[in-house]
């Protein structure tokens, strides 16, 4: 099988301008975790594009062919020619400015197989509002969400974010009345309640409406001018799948567009488990998953084309991934 590989901000995403430190090095961590676990499959023929900058910083030992992406690349043209050469392509990018979207969208259009969510769970969960609506009509717990442009003012802590953001990096905390006023009010940016609670993730694998927990993770926070910043991650903080297992099928049958690898993020207080973000796509997270359980997850994602993946962790410690300083 000929698999294409591209990891949008190590991938040459950001060729034509500087690359942004923090998703950068998350971007590494999960393009070299999924190089080591296709390393490991037999009768697999990797492309991967990577950006120039980062040549020699990656081991690349397990490709067959390396797209080094220089800043006069045309980055999305470079991607949909090399399509064209793939059994299988796995994109992995932001959701912010429909990016995931298009990519999955070019994949789909050449009817090679996507080894990753569709475009239309990315439409649905690339977007905090509308996972917000859908979780909210199929009863799930969540963060109670308003588009910022109809949002008035209470007592309390709020957090506003872009629609379509990725990561933390441009959520801000609004602790007074007069930061709720000097913020953007539009629709492209939601309001929520700063919910004090432990923030948590799972790992997970989805099949069109089957879907399984791999590892609980916890996500450690610093705040930096009212602005979260992502500093660690304990992958399998917890074994207790069984507390989440309800949770996750109840967002199978939600969101049956899901497919593949996929992260859950929650805030869990002392009587709740809150939804709060859907992320159609690899995590930072899956950088610690094989050493953590033992598992190669790019081996269950193909299995997933076939029928339901054989989940058999061959060890179970937490690794502890420093992601900022």
């Amino acid at each position: 099988m000929r698999v294409l590989l591209f990891e949008y901000i190590s991938g040459g995403g950001f060729n034509q301008q500087e690359l942004p430190p923090s998703l950068a090095k998350e971007g590494c961590l999960m393009l070299q975790a999924l190089l080591d676990n296709f390393a490991q499959l037999p009768a697999i023929e990797l492309s991967v594009m990577l950006d120039y900058r980062l040549l020699g910083q990656l081991n690349t030992s397990a490709v067959k062919q390396l797209i080094i992406v220089n800043p006069d690349t045309r980055v999305e043209a470079e991607f949909a020619r090399h399509i064209t050469n793939a059994d299988a392509v796995w994109p992995t990018a932001p959701e912010f400015d429909g990016i995931l979207q298009q990519l999955c969208g070019l994949v789909a259009k050449q009817n090679k197989v996507l080894l990753t969510s569709p475009a239309d769970a990315v439409a649905v969960t690339g977007d905090k509002y509308q996972t917000f609506l859908r979780l909210r009509q199929h009863q799930i717990p969540t963060v109670p969400t308003q588009l910022a442009e109809y949002a008035d003012y209470a007592e309390g802590e709020w957090i506003i974010k872009p629609r379509d953001g990725a990561g933390c990096g441009d959520s801000v905390i609004l602790a007074t009345q007069q930061d709720f006023t000097d913020q953007p009010r539009n629709d492209r940016f939601i309001i929520q309640p700063h919910v004090q609670g432990d923030k948590t993730s799972l790992s997970c694998l989805f099949q069109h409406g089957k879907a399984w927990p791999l590892s609980v993770n916890l996500q450690g926070f610093a705040i930096i001018g009212q602005r979260y910043q992502l500093t660690e991650i304990v992958v399998n903080h917890s074994d207790d799948h069984d507390k989440y297992r309800p949770l996750v099928k109840q967002l199978a049958a939600a969101f049956p567009e899901l497919w593949g690898y996929v992260g859950i993020d929650l805030i869990e207080t002392g009587s709740a488990v809150l939804v709060l973000e859907i992320n159609p796509r690899l995590t930072t997270s899956f950088a610690a998953l094989q050493a953590a359980l033992g598992l190669n997850i790019a081996d269950l994602v193909l299995q997933l084309l076939e029928g339901e993946p054989a989940i058999y962790p061959r060890q179970n410690q937490s690794i502890t991934l420093k992601v900022h300083s």
